[in-house]
């Protein structure tokens, strides 16, 4: 009988502790990622250059690039001037804007990834998307897995406290994602991948049971390896679906709508947390949405729209947008195709009920 299995790209290596980083060059020095030693290190325009100084000395025969952000724009400059490099591999050293762009650049010069995070704000260190501004807003880009991560606590503990706290909400945020999975499933027949459920629910259930903060050692580690999660759910679905439903659209049109606006500074991770809670709402899980909600007040993440400045009119017509940021995509916005006043009704009486 031949064993039938299927393969999933997962990291060759994942380590997550404090000073982990102090490893990195024995980590490129495997020959699964690297042969020749050439290797290109990319980091921010701004913070990158403390980290430049910090790691070179590690990383005697690598060139190091900046990036200007993570734009589509940015992502191709970055891999027009790596092109003809001759590099077996490719670093991003900081946090999701930079990893995410150098995920993409490096795909399109066809050159492994290895993360290392300087932070923790969103369910990208591990994921094959790489979400990049563009002109039409924001796209999510198909990319290979990283070969490798490195998560050093030092590192994440030294940046600001709201990134950290960011990752927590993207990780709730995959309870309102399965849901919605589940629902379509049930009412439009789309397939259902059972195994992305598991590894999705599990990264989200780590943080709702989870006692503790971000203050401690053994929280980050947990938060870190549920972000992991969530990008293996991402490989194996081949789709973003484990972990983006209404919470996500909600999030995007947020973006779209409000994003320009003066004092908007929303942290992806905080806004899905908050689309989350108030699409479990609208799903009528009364007990998810308690527990969600005092999850997020637990940590610090917003909980109802004016803790995003949001009014309740403007929230509104974030819900009453939501939709058309992801056509084809089915979640509880689209199964109850509520109109304006009664969208207005739902957010009204979530405000009330969870906003004490």
């Amino acid at each position: 009988m031949p064993v039938l299995t299927r393969l999933v790209p997962t990291p060759l290596t994942v380590d997550i502790r404090a000073g982990a980083v102090a490893d990195l060059a024995g980590i490129l020095a495997d020959r699964r990622v690297s042969t020749s030693g050439r290797i290109a290190v990319v980091v921010s325009e701004g913070s990158g250059a403390g980290l430049r100084e910090r790691f070179a000395p590690q990383l005697p025969g690598a060139e190091w690039y900046s990036v200007g952000g993570g734009t589509l724009t940015a992502a191709v400059d970055l891999a027009d001037r790596m092109r003809g490099g001759a590099y077996d591999a490719v670093v991003g050293l900081g946090g999701g804007r930079v990893l995410d762009a150098t995920k993409y650049a490096a795909a399109r010069v066809g050159l492994p990834m290895v993360a290392v995070a300087t932070n923790l704000a969103h369910d990208g260190i591990a994921s094959p998307v790489s979400i990049l501004d563009n002109d039409a807003g924001r796209g999510s880009y198909g990319v290979p897995t990283p070969i490798a991560l490195v998560v050093d606590l030092d590192l994440v503990r030294a940046a600001p406290q709201r990134f950290v706290r960011s990752g927590i909400g993207e990780s709730l945020s995959n309870l309102c994602a399965v849901a919605d999975w589940e629902l379509s499933h049930r009412i439009t027949g789309e397939p259902l991948d059972g195994l992305a459920v598991a590894l999705a629910r599990t990264s989200g259930d780590s943080m709702l049971h989870r006692p503790g903060g971000i203050e401690d050692d053994d929280f980050l580690v947990a938060l870190t390896e549920g972000l992991v999660l969530s990008g293996i759910a991402m490989s194996v679905a081949g789709t973003t679906r484990p972990c983006s439903g209404a919470c996500h659209e909600i999030s995007h049109a947020i973006d779209l709508l409000y994003g320009e606006r003066d004092g908007h500074d929303g942290l992806h991770g905080e806004q899905v947390g908050l689309g989350a809670a108030f699409a479990t709402h609208l799903r009528g899980d009364e007990a998810l949405t308690r527990l969600l909600t005092s999850t997020l007040d637990r940590h610090r993440l917003p909980v109802v729209p004016e803790h995003l400045g949001l009014t309740i009119d403007e929230f509104t017509a974030v819900v009453s947008h939501a939709p058309q940021t992801r056509p084809g995509r089915f979640t509880i916005l689209e199964h109850l195709d509520l109109d304006h006043d009664a969208i207005r009704d739902s957010v009204t009486e979530y405000v009330h009920t969870y906003g004490g």
